[in-house]
Order: C-alpha cells, then sequence, then structure tokens
C-alpha cells in the first residue's frame, strides 16, 4: 500500500465545497476521487486537510490517499492535469509515509478573506472578494482582533451545532494588509470551526463600519451563543492559503 500527498488548488464558485455529499457529486472531493478512482482502478477515498464550504477557495490545499498501485507521482500529476476541470488544479504529488494524514497531522492553518473597499465594485474580481462599498476603519478593526487571538471558546462564532465536539481553538495572529482597495485579513490558527472565519471576519466589517465597537467584540466571544454574532461574510472572499504539518 502506498501514501500519496497532494497538494491543489481550485476556485470554488461552481462547488458545493470541499465535502462529498451522498446526492452531490459537485464537490472537490467528488471531483477527485471520480478521477483518481479511474486512474488507478481502485475505489479511491480521499482525505481531506479540512471542510471548505460551498463557495470557498483554496490556494494550498492538502490531501491525501492510499492506493496498491504502481504510479509515479509526475504520471499522477500530468493525469490530474489533463482530465481535472480547469477550476481544479492538483500542484504537487508525493509518496509519504502510511502514516500521514492530511487532517489529523495538520499543525495549523492560514485562510485569507479578501475586501473590496470601494464605493464601485470590481467586475473583474466579482468572484473572489466581498465589496464593501462605505469606508472601512481598519484601526477599529485591527483593536478588535486583540479579543480574539488567543485560545478562546469561539462558540459564538461557529455554526458548529454538535453538543459534544469543543468550541475552543487556538487563533495565533490575525493580520491586515492593505492593496490600493483591496484589504485582505489573514486568520492563522490551529483550526477553524464551521463558519468560524467567515463570521469572525463579518463582526470585523461591523466594528469597521461602525456598527458596533471593538470592545462588544469581547462581549459577544463571552456569550458564548451563536444569535450575538449575527454577521456571516461571503463565502467568495474565503482561500485557504496554507497548512502547515
Amino acid at each position: 500500500m502506498r501514501n500519496i500527498k497532494l497538494t491543489l488548488q481550485y476556485d470554488g464558485s461552481k462547488y458545493k465545497g470541499w465535502q462529498k455529499q451522498k446526492e452531490e457529486d459537485n464537490t472537490i472531493q467528488g471531483k477527485l476521487e471520480a478521477l483518481l478512482s479511474k486512474m488507478t482502478e481502485e475505489e479511491i477515498q480521499v482525505h481531506g486537510c479540512g471542510r471548505t464550504d460551498a463557495g470557498v477557495h483554496a490556494l494550498n490545499y492538502v490531501a491525501n490517499f492510499q492506493t496498491t498501485k504502481d504510479l509515479a507521482p509526475g504520471y499522477i500529476l500530468d493525469y490530474c492535469y489533463k482530465y481535472l476541470p480547469q477550476d481544479i488544479q492538483v500542484t504537487e504529488v508525493k509518496e509519504v509515509p502510511l502514516k500521514f494524514h492530511a487532517r489529523y497531522n495538520a499543525k495549523s492553518k492560514t485562510y485569507v478573506y479578501s475586501i473590496y473597499n470601494n464605493k464601485h465594485r470590481d467586475v473583474f474580481n466579482l468572484k473572489h472578494c466581498t465589496h464593501v462599498e462605505e469606508p472601512l476603519n481598519i484601526d477599529a478593526m485591527r483593536e478588535a482582533t486583540k479579543y480574539l487571538i488567543g485560545t478562546h471558546d469561539f462558540q459564538s462564532f461557529t455554526t458548529l451545532k454538535s453538543k459534544t465536539k469543543s468550541t475552543v481553538r487556538t487563533i495565533n495572529s490575525i493580520e491586515f494588509t492593505k492593496e490600493g482597495d483591496y484589504i485582505n485579513i489573514s486568520y492563522t490558527g490551529d483550526g477553524f470551526l464551521m463558519n468560524m472565519v467567515r463570521i469572525i471576519t463579518g463582526t470585523l466589517i461591523e466594528v469597521g463600519l461602525g456598527i458596533i465597537t471593538p470592545e462588544e467584540v469581547e462581549v459577544i466571544r463571552d456569550k458564548k451563543e451563536r444569535k450575538y454574532a449575527k454577521a456571516v461574510a461571503e463565502a467568495k472572499g474565503l482561500f485557504l492559503k496554507e497548512v502547515n504539518y
């Protein structure tokens, strides 16, 4: 048995997210498994580093699968390039030890959220950023992040409904960069809950617009109830940038 690690990028605009669904093959995992199963003539199960929502993109997503076939990494790479849809591309293929698991071995992940902050939208980037018309106060948004960095219970910032799974996570850093009218918010942490980055981003946008104060973010965090963080940023502005092992 061999264990193959894939690094890939994808535009999630027209897909239902990463995870394969019972009656829906329009997912990244579904497309990969169908192709790799055909290539190997085996039933392939692909393990991803995490679940990205419908419409979310990835720059360096990591996955792995096991196969008995003696196919060279270069052959797998070329096969994927030839037969995958153009908005999904495998950029690297490596054979790794059998114990490697794309999800369980991940130590941290970095997501980037892109905002276009201008009165008029950018017609050439409609699928890859969120348009915010009113000027954003980045200093206030940055001030609010001090209540989010560190280890906290992020129950207010997730749509996860499980009563048994922990909602405690560690955010190592939240950084802002601005290039012209584009504002990128970079989040690095040990893991992120369902919709967590989008809800935090929506909350920070509310801070930037003056709808809530930076200090109210701490109050929302400590309430530990989803209803207090009402804003959810659009999926299309979110990218999985990097996974560290």
